[in-house]
């Protein structure tokens, strides 16, 4: 990396986020909002963790949100569950294309195979996959021709079918979905690209030297990174007032994060254990610009285990979030338990 040319503290870098996340305040209803809130994906590995994190970027989120025509599901980055924006499936299949001619060739062969097996219908994977011969899991290597789409609540094994393949050059999507990871995760580092979006080291090192000509060299509390050198305006302008407080889902994209950059949005490192557990994840609770615990929910009740004492009126704007939660299926209203 060449000499860095721009120093960034924390909180520029966790305000910058914030801001391109639409985490200080909810972008309006409609299409266009989606598509920003999933400019990097929102990963659905979780029941209805996509729901939650458009619920925290976009005003009006309802239940049936994640069935809107402009978004779809598929396997994407790490051949987790992803919601994208549908005129953005090629960045996130495509853009996932191995380089390796055999393992392309066995997605193809797999996404044809599908293809005459469903013959226009819906499947659930575990049976498409018996049907074919193969374990379910293998048909996840599919996803990056572009034409698996899935549907997934949580409670049934996810549905598949067959689509068209996106019409565009996989390099250029492969490009753009870079792109999509330094403007939302940014500054980053290929490493830190490659294991986000589940390739190889070396590839993630040869999109960003693809890209040099639109990055800049900074550095960061954790070391030198890339940033894109058109967000400079935007990291460098002055923060305005975070919003009072965010429930965020498991895998959500503000703390889909690994290594070192984990340790720049939580520094402590016992509250990062609590937060990057081994298994499953909890949410995140954001308040006033600032992780300041966890929660988990079960049927109506969320519990808040704060890390350090809220004010009231931060107690009370969590409460309000975890009554706004647009989850289905809920008898009564959504309460909150406190935890120490």
């Amino acid at each position: 990396m060449a000499s860095a040319q721009l120093e960034l503290t924390r909180q520029q870098i966790l305000a910058f986020r914030r801001r391109v996340g639409a985490l200080d305040a909810r972008l309006p209803v409609g299409p266009l909002s989606l598509r920003q809130a999933a400019w990097a994906g929102l990963q659905d590995s979780m029941p209805r963790a996509a729901l939650l994190s458009i619920h925290a970027r976009v005003a009006g989120t309802h239940p049936e949100t994640l069935e809107h025509a402009s978004l779809v599901q598929l396997w994407g980055p790490r051949y987790s569950v992803f919601v994208v924006a549908a005129e953005d499936r090629a960045i996130f299949s495509l853009g996932r294309l191995p380089d390796d001619a055999e393992k392309r060739a066995l997605g193809e062969d797999l996404a044809d195979r599908l293809h005459t097996l469903l013959d226009g219908s819906r499947m659930p994977f575990g049976e498409a996959g018996r049907a074919l011969g193969v374990p379910p899991n293998r048909l996840r290597y599919a996803a990056p021709t572009g034409r698996v789409l899935l549907r997934w609540d949580g409670a049934r094994q996810p549905e598949i079918w067959t689509v068209p393949a996106p019409e565009a050059d996989p390099a250029a999507a492969r490009l753009e979905l870079a792109r999509r990871y330094l403007h939302v995760f940014g500054p980053a580092t290929p490493d830190a690209f490659a294991a986000w979006a589940g390739i190889p080291r070396r590839r993630g090192v040869a999109i960003f030297d693809a890209l040099a000509g639109s990055l800049l060299p900074v550095r960061t509390p954790i070391g030198d990174a890339w940033l894109l050198a058109a967000d400079q305006p935007e990291m460098r302008a002055l923060p305005g007032p975070p919003v009072a407080a965010r429930l965020l889902p498991s895998g959500d994209a503000y703390y889909l994060l690994q290594g070192a950059d984990r340790a720049l949005l939580v520094p402590d490192p016992t509250r990062r254990d609590l937060l990057w557990t081994s298994r499953v994840w909890p949410g995140a609770v954001l308040v006033d610009g600032e992780i300041a615990g966890i929660w988990r929910r079960s049927g109506a009740v969320v519990t808040v285990q704060p890390w350090q004492r809220l004010s009231r009126k931060a107690r009370n704007a969590v409460e309000a979030e975890a009554a706004s939660l647009p989850l289905p299926g809920i008898d009564g209203e959504i309460s909150v338990r406190w935890e120490r």
